[in-house]
């Protein structure tokens, strides 16, 4: 394969991919399992994230405390993380260490245990509650929810008490050796590393895997949501959110939206940062973001900001997207380009990252871009191109508003506007 990447697949299905970087002494390694919360039926919700917890307690030689100190005395530190539509478990550690971590992560992810089930449901438990009581966190899942409508994709990844309470050693077992298996296994790994060694060591740590069908989610049918949604907490602060659908992960126009979205909120320099903080001094925190998946995306904003100051802060906001619809000046554009490719060099000067770009490409069947390659794409984004993109994808009359605070009044005559093509749902939620 040209690049610095080789990708192999093994018999079975799972595929090993890597990257050498011959100025480091290190490996980062990940196990990217195309296992997410979004393909979780609804009575498992949350089952994905309580497995990857799960994972550190014990495999079938090794207890929790020996991965703990076998990684301690690497100098290294395991982890791990649950997204909508994967999870993935890695560590990084010294070059000579490369098959005793391997090993030990094979069979955390293939021969997990499941040891100390019960206690381990309350500490994911007690990170729901934790999770709750975060607004700035929870709302992004409010708006989620309402832009995607009912649709699994707009579930919380770490599932609700009542999920969790549900989901014994027998269940999680069975949604374990129904999604681990080979086809839907990336090991990934960039750093100091030989693709044909660690094929090797794949293959033998590996060779439990089932090699059934990976499982996949439904894809998202239906129109998106078009509301407005409030939940009552007793809060110093409003937090607000306002979003809509975007496009895939391996739609061209990626590039562009993220230049978008960079001078939009995505930096100090930004308009929504300028505007509403460093103006007019109407929060200490705004900022816009994207999510990609596999056939949908999201955008949105999100802001925190007192009683007397929210209306006006989503207003200011409101305007801002109208104007980046009407087109955007060349040196903004370019100075947005400039900040996403330094901002992607310095961040891909690490295996780590270099790992996690090559383990998602490869999980998603996406194409592998050299640093220079997508360099070359956001150069390539024209005033016109983002003008495109927030046309497409920017116009709040398609966006829902989520909002958390004491009282939905502040912000009434906004949600009014947000609700105007569509009916509240009758949840018991506060709408």
């Amino acid at each position: 394969m040209a690049g610095p990447f080789r990708v192999s697949e093994l018999p079975g299905g799972l595929r090993v991919a890597s990257e050498r970087m011959d100025t480091v002494r290190s490996v980062a390694l990940g196990v990217w399992i195309r296992a997410g919360a979004r393909a979780e039926p609804d009575d498992k919700a949350g089952i994905c994230h309580f497995i990857e917890h799960l994972l550190f307690k014990g495999s079938a030689s090794y207890s929790a405390s020996d991965i703990a100190r076998i990684f301690d005395e690497m100098g290294g530190e395991p982890n791990a993380a649950t997204s909508k539509e994967h999870t993935v478990v890695y560590a990084r550690f010294l070059d000579e260490d490369l098959e005793q971590a391997l090993t030990v992560l094979a069979e955390m992810v293939t021969l997990p245990s499941f040891a100390n089930l019960d206690a381990e449901r309350e500490v994911v438990l007690e990170e729901v509650a934790m999770y709750e009581d975060s607004p700035p966190e929870l709302i992004h899942d409010l708006l989620t929810e309402t832009v995607f409508n009912g649709n699994p994709l707009g579930r919380s990844i770490i599932g609700r008490a009542e999920t969790l309470r549900s989901q014994d050693r027998e269940t999680v077992d069975a949604y374990h050796r129904h999604t681990y298996v080979a086809p839907a296994i990336v090991v990934a790994a960039a750093g100091n590393v030989e693709h044909e060694r660690l094929c090797a060591l794949v293959t033998a740590a590996f060779s439990r895997l089932p090699a059934t069908a990976a499982t996949e989610a439904a894809p998202l049918v239906g129109p998106p949501g078009h509301d407005a949604a409030f939940t009552e907490k007793d809060t110093e602060q409003y937090h607000v959110c306002l979003g809509g659908p975007a496009l895939s992960r391996d739609d061209p126009r990626r590039h562009a939206l993220f230049v978008a979205d960079t001078l939009l909120g995505g930096s100090w320099s930004s308009r929504l940062f300028q505007e509403v903080r460093d103006v007019r001094g109407l929060a200490y925190s705004v900022y816009s973001y994207t999510s990609l998946y596999a056939d949908t995306g999201l955008v949105g904003v999100y802001v925190g900001s007192r009683e007397e100051a929210v209306k006006e802060a989503v207003e200011v906001i409101l305007s801002e997207l109208r104007d980046i619809r009407e087109g955007v000046p060349e040196t903004e554009v370019a100075r947005a380009k400039k900040h996403l490719k330094g901002h992607l060099v310095l961040s891909m000067e690490s295996p780590h990252s270099r790992m996690q770009m090559l383990g998602r490409a490869v999980l998603f069947d996406l194409p592998l871009l050299t640093v220079d390659e997508i360099l070359a794409r956001i150069d390539a984004v024209t005033p016109a191109d983002v003008e495109a993109v927030a046309g497409d994808f920017y116009d709040p009359h398609g966006w829902s508003l989520a909002y958390i605070g004491p009282d939905a009044a502040p912000l009434e005559a906004v949600a009014h506007d947000f609700r105007r093509t569509v009916e509240p749902a009758d949840d018991g939620r506060s709408r």
